[in-house]
């Protein structure tokens, strides 16, 4: 089957620079060359999606200036239906200010321009466009009350609700009690819950917790130690994918893609942990956000134990 998904978030371009380290505060660094990729956390998610096979929509914002035009390209390139994303005649497009290390972490300063101008009522605009997807997508680079709203919708035509709390920040219960499937790493457990999620037995008190917010499954993402998958008495870690990372800028978001367009075709939750972490693993071979994103033969590939 192919899964149709739908992503309220963010679209940025990334201004991204190779340096042998992050600067420390007050310290200049002389980096490589300048690449900009197209990115943001909702079109990340909606390309990675739409590369894995899914049938992809995408709800935001950007501007009229020089990086919007790009933007909208990349996801027609990709085959996404952009019919609502807007153009916003009085905000910047969103940028990503990204230093990446020789070790393929990276440093992150946001200007969300646009994106924080995504209102409820763009949302209610598309909600036809939520009403006929199998799966809901979203993330906090866009306004609060619009990622509510969307929620929202989504419960009212019975789709199922993927979050991705990040950027962190607390959230309020009447969100949690409306999502599905919550996709936090040990940082934004650790702010959603007031807990330590650091160690095996903080992480596994920090995911019950959440559970007993009223989210129907958590997934703790772990970087190079895979994910935690939990629901209501059941919780076990599936192993990450050993790759040599060249940035883990998508990382993330691949996993969130890959997860989601797994659960969309109505696999088993493990399966689908299995291929976010084949996504996010993929993703991290590569430098630059979009450009990092895997295509389902790569996945496939993966997961099938090919090289």
């Amino acid at each position: 089957m192919t899964a149709s998904i739908a992503v309220v978030g963010s679209l940025n371009m990334d201004l991204v620079v190779r340096s042998p380290r992050i600067p420390r505060p007050g310290e200049t660094i002389i980096g490589g060359e300048l690449y900009t990729v197209p990115g943001g956390k909702g079109a990340n998610q909606a390309v990675a999606a739409a590369r894995l096979g899914a049938q992809v929509s995408m709800i935001g914002r950007v501007g009229q200036d020089a990086f919007a035009a790009p933007l909208l390209e990349n996801l027609v390139t990709d085959g996404i239906d952009h019919a609502f994303v807007m153009q916003d005649a009085e905000a910047a497009t969103g940028v990503a200010l990204i230093v990446v290390d020789d070790n393929g972490e990276n440093s992150i300063v946001v200007s969300s321009g646009a994106n924080m101008r995504l209102s409820p009522a763009d949302v209610e605009a598309a909600e036809s466009v939520i009403a006929a997807a199998d799966l809901l997508v979203l993330q906090l680079e866009v306004p609060l009350k619009s990622v509510i709203r969307s929620a929202e919708l989504a419960q009212a035509h019975r789709v199922k609700v993927v979050l991705n709390p990040a950027p962190a920040r607390p959230l309020p219960a009447k969100l949690l009690s409306m999502v599905d499937v919550l996709v936090p790493n040990e940082s934004e457990a650790a702010l959603l819950t007031g807990m330590p999620a650091g160690t095996q037995t903080e992480a596994a008190k920090a995911v019950e917790a959440l559970l007993g917010s009223g989210v129907g499954t958590v997934i703790l993402t772990l970087g190079e130690r895979g994910a935690l998958p939990a629901r209501k008495g059941e919780m076990q870690v599936v192993p990450a994918f050993d790759v040599e990372p060249v940035d883990t800028t998508a990382a993330g978001d691949a996993f969130v893609a890959g997860l989601s367009v797994a659960l969309a075709e109505r696999r088993e939750l493990y399966e689908a942990v299995r291929w976010g972490n084949a996504a996010g693993a993929l993703a991290a071979t590569k430098l630059g956000a979009q450009t990092s994103l895997p295509t389902r033969q790569a996945l496939e590939r993966l997961l099938s134990g090919g090289d």
